[in-house]
């Protein structure tokens, strides 16, 4: 057996004749009233009375009120997936006013838990010491929205590469691009993109460190890869729900709680090692110069012992922490 696979959204290119056919409806249905008064009132025939009589009737009671059920309205950046007798009928996705099928029906799975009645919300409202609480009746949304919206999922804790706890959160820039695979291909396509980008970033999230030393990428210090890797993750997962991931972006890391302080040692500890090693290298760098300048202008001439006295004298003064008591040797140098 053959099931319909909606891989392509059909779209309406239904012309903008709603404003139209709302003023030729009305103009119809008070023809028929002032036709079915004239038929009651009016001396003719009983077969013309009747027909008079059946014809206004239907059409002014029944048939017209029906046809404004077909009225839609499309605002920019928005579309209408329509459904007639349970089958795919059509999307509407220009703007305008239009007039389609009075028997199609809007669906959009994602608009409320129960998208299929209207809803009582209660507002509570507290005005000089007296609570009064207001109920706002909202209709269920029908329209699916074309704009870029943002996911903002809560902060998970997954494990790095190197298998630590990290904390970690994540925006994510979408958009509905083909809205037939949207309403039909999945349940709920905002509910299947969140739990779809938490399973992308865990996926993501193991394959690099938190931090590397060498020149490996590490989530932090390769924020711009990693984001372009989970967004084409994120877009291989979500093509089925007709979903465009236009951006990733990595808005939260940090260790978890119970390694943190242990982490944060560790970082102290490597910038500690990192900035000795620079002040290492630069007081060898100005020992070497000193040794040259001295030997180049004949200022004094200093066998080996006396130079590695003045080397470990100098390495002393420029790696030291605090700073120095001059000793003055009033005494023969040798």
């Amino acid at each position: 057996m053959n099931e319909p696979v909606y891989s392509q959204e059909k779209v309406l290119n239904t012309a903008a004749h709603g404003l139209a056919f709302l003023l030729i409806n009305t103009a119809l249905i008070i023809l028929c009233f002032f036709l079915f008064i004239y038929g009651v009132a009016a001396d003719m025939p009983t077969l013309l009375r009747i027909l008079v009589l059946t014809a206004s009737s239907l059409y002014g009671f029944i048939v017209g009120p029906v046809l404004y059920a077909g009225l839609k309205i499309v605002k920019p950046n928005e579309a209408l997936v329509l459904t007639l007798f349970g089958k795919y009928y059509g999307t509407l996705k220009k703007e305008g006013f239009f007039w389609v099928n009075p028997f199609v029906s809007a669906i959009n799975p994602a608009s409320s838990p129960d998208s299929s009645s209207a809803t009582a919300k209660p507002e509570v409202k507290t005005e000089g010491g007296k609570t009064t609480t207001a109920y706002t009746i909202q209709f269920p949304k029908k329209k699916i929205s074309l704009k870029a919206m943002t996911l903002n999922n809560d902060k998970q804790k997954v494990n790095d590469a190197l298998g630590n706890p990290i904390i970690i959160g994540v925006v994510v820039i979408w958009k509905v691009v083909d809205t037939a695979k949207a309403v039909f291909s999945v349940d709920n396509y905002v509910e299947y993109l969140s739990i779809q980008c938490d399973s992308a970033l865990r996926n993501v999230v193991r394959l690099f460190p938190y931090d590397s030393d060498e020149d490996e990428k590490s989530l932090r210090g390769s924020s711009k890869e990693v984001a372009q890797d989970l967004l084409r993750e994120l877009q291989s997962k979500v093509e089925v729900a007709g979903l465009q991931i236009i951006e990733a972006r990595i808005t939260h890391l940090s260790y978890a709680p119970e390694i943190a302080a242990a982490m944060l040692q560790r970082q102290q500890a490597s910038a500690i090692i990192a900035a000795r090693q620079k002040i290492v290298e630069g007081a060898v760098g100005m020992v070497e110069m000193a040794l040259e300048q001295l030997n180049k202008n004949g200022v004094v001439t200093l066998d080996e012992e006396r130079k590695a006295s003045m080397v470990s004298n100098l390495m002393v003064v420029l790696c030291g922490n605090r700073d120095v008591q001059p000793i003055v040797n009033s005494g023969s140098l040798y």
